[in-house]
């Protein structure tokens, strides 16, 4: 097959190009430029998409001896990973841009421009496993790695595009191995330091970035009971769940610790309260995507989901009706935040995931009310 190697830079890209090398592709590797500024450079291990990332990807690829372009995607990443950020926040959600990514970025603009140019698929350092079930059908499951796994961020992809994915580290029994295996190919990125946070805020100053885009737009911090504890320049600035921070003049009655449990964006308002209250066992949630042509969700199924990337999975009961994607805890979950992605589970195969809508008591009932209205 003509495989395009996405190559960003770190040892997992390079590794993963490698490997498509080895297994008989016609492989060219290319490197995505996604920041507006040519002169960004790394912070540590901080961000990526650099100018440093982009050399080190040209290093690798004439190591493999591949052909290597640089391809300029920084208007489609600005216009869609960054604008959904700067909305969901603006909208009292808490988006996960890593997941955005995938869906806008490497699994649409990376892939259909190398569809259009003749290659058969898009090969990736993500630790995910490509399993054929029964009938042929193609299925994401985690990683051999389980510390490693990024299957949830993947699962935004859709079935049309998994069709068309390679991911050559999905058996890798660890980083470590993965490290080794550079080593021996000779390949300089071997001790390379894994880029972590958002990579368009490089200095890990999210409300900082926010407040450069968005601008101050003061507000209230309140109790439950609606008396003002508090003053925020920007709701945009809160998550659910969320403790330090927070504006705080005077500790609570109790003297326990307040927590954010609900981002009010539009009365610019940020009501703040005891830990209990983030639990929930309900959540409703949108933007379904699924992935298992063969399992029918519409009666309630059990299953294991995650909100978060480095989330352990809880089970649940999922179904999907007209409002969506409707799941049960059945272990109370913290502090989940609309905008989060819900992934839904079968043992290690992704059936699923949605974008979350709403969380707590009655959020099933309430988004299932709105539906009908």
């Amino acid at each position: 097959m003509r495989v395009l190697a996405a190559l960003s830079g770190g040892v997992d890209s390079a590794v993963a190009a490698a490997r498509a090398v080895d297994a008989g592709h016609d492989v060219v590797g290319v490197h995505m430029a996604l920041s507006r500024s040519r002169a960004q450079h790394r912070n540590g291990s901080r961000g990526c998409c650099s100018i440093e990332d982009a050399s080190d990807a040209r290093r690798a690829a004439d190591v493999l001896g591949i052909p290597y372009y640089v391809w300029d995607l920084s208007e489609e990443f600005e216009d869609t990973v960054v604008a959904d950020f700067l909305s969901e926040y603006s909208a009292g959600r808490t988006p996960n841009p890593c997941v955005r990514c995938n869906e806008h970025i490497k699994f649409s603009a990376l892939l259909d421009r190398g569809l259009a140019l003749g290659f058969d698929a898009v090969a990736t350092g993500h630790y995910a496993r490509i399993a054929e079930g029964p009938g042929g059908v193609r299925e994401l499951h985690r990683a051999a790695d389980p510390l490693k796994d990024q299957s949830y961020v993947l699962a935004v992809m859709g079935s049309e595009r998994l069709a068309r994915s390679i991911f050559p580290l999905g058996d890798a029994p660890s980083k470590d191995d993965v490290r080794a295996e550079a080593s021996r190919r000779g390949l300089s990125v071997s001790a390379k330091p894994d880029s972590y946070d958002i990579c368009f805020v490089a200095d890990g100053d999210t409300r900082g970035f926010l407040r450069s885009r968005l601008g101050a737009q003061p507000g209230e911090v309140v109790d439950t009971d609606g008396k003002v504890v508090g003053s925020h320049e920007g709701s945009y600035g809160f998550t659910v769940g969320q403790r330090k921070g927070l504006g705080i003049g005077a500790p609570a009655a109790d003297g326990r610790p307040r927590y954010v449990l609900e981002v009010d964006s539009t009365a610019n308002r940020v009501v703040v309260g005891p830990s209990e209250l983030l639990s929930v066992t309900e959540i409703a949630a949108g933007d379904v995507v699924w992935l298992a042509d063969d399992v029918d969700p519409a009666d309630w199924t059990d299953v294991t989901v995650q909100v978060r990337a480095h989330a352990d999975p809880v089970p649940a009961r999922v179904r999907i009706d007209d409002a969506g994607l409707a799941t049960r805890l059945g272990t109370p979950l913290r502090g989940i935040a609309p905008g989060q992605s819900i992934v839904v589970y079968d043992g290690t195969r992704v059936l699923g995931q949605a974008s979350i809508s709403a969380a707590g008591r009655g959020a099933l009932d309430r988004v299932e009310q709105a539906a009908r209205s």
